[in-house]
């Protein structure tokens, strides 16, 4: 019986929904996956000089975070990409927290120095689920448009301080690349896809949200708009 997961969920919805997320992530990627999906700081600290290896850190305001906490502190050689910012999300028919379209994912994942041959480290805060939610989604994304070699650094940078690794401050620009995208269509369902095996009868399908959302009790609040300053 093939199973569904609704990916594009508020982050204000991880709690339940991350360990799906991750989790549908990982079965996606079972077939000709190179990398695992979770690396140690162990394993990054020791790989850091890998030549096609790039680090990831995605922190945000999801995370009390953004460019600022990552100039202050973040792992050596790694590029930084603001996940509630950057565009790993946009809103489309004014439905927040859609997938980017191929062109808008091929722009900013090239932008960071990732190709086909890359192996990303995806490096969240690691100080509570949302913002592993985001590392989770971040994680698919790259799947979906055929990056191979993706992992997560287990704990985040919570995880790399509490192992007193070396930081580096300032702003490392990418080396941007040219990335062409290798979609997986078969790991996104679309709306349409999931009322039509649902008449089939062909799937179980999976709510990720908390409980009282489920039965009706509690309604998610509104995505709250995202100010940004214009400097002249």
């Amino acid at each position: 019986m093939k199973t569904l997961f609704r990916l594009r969920l508020p982050d204000a919805l991880r709690r339940l929904g991350a360990a799906i997320l991750f989790g549908a992530a990982l079965a996606a990627s079972v077939a000709g996956a190179h990398a695992e999906p979770l690396v140690t700081v162990e394993w990054l600290n020791s790989h850091r000089a890998d030549p096609d290896l790039v680090v990831l850190d995605i922190r945000s305001a999801i995370d009390g975070g953004g460019v600022q906490t990552y100039a202050a502190g973040h792992i050596p050689g790694s590029v930084h990409s603001d996940y509630d910012k950057a565009g790993w999300r946009v809103t489309r028919n004014n439905v927040p927290f859609m997938v980017p379209t191929v062109p808008e994912l091929e722009k900013l994942i090239g932008d960071l120095g990732i190709d086909g041959a890359t192996h990303v480290v995806v490096v969240p805060a690691g100080v509570n689920v949302l913002d592993f939610g985001s590392a989770a989604r971040t994680y698919w994304t790259l799947k979906y448009v055929g990056v191979k070699n993706v992992s997560i650094l287990d704990g985040g940078i919570a995880a790399w301080r509490q192992a007193g690794l070396p930081l580096e401050s300032g702003v490392k620009p990418p080396s941007p690349k040219i990335f062409s995208a290798t979609v997986a269509d078969s790991i996104l369902a679309l709306a349409n896809d999931v009322e039509t095996i649902e008449g089939k009868g062909g799937a179980t399908l999976v709510d990720a949200r908390p409980a009282s959302f489920f039965f009706g009790k509690e309604k998610a609040p509104l995505p709250r708009p995202t100010v940004t300053s214009l400097e002249l």
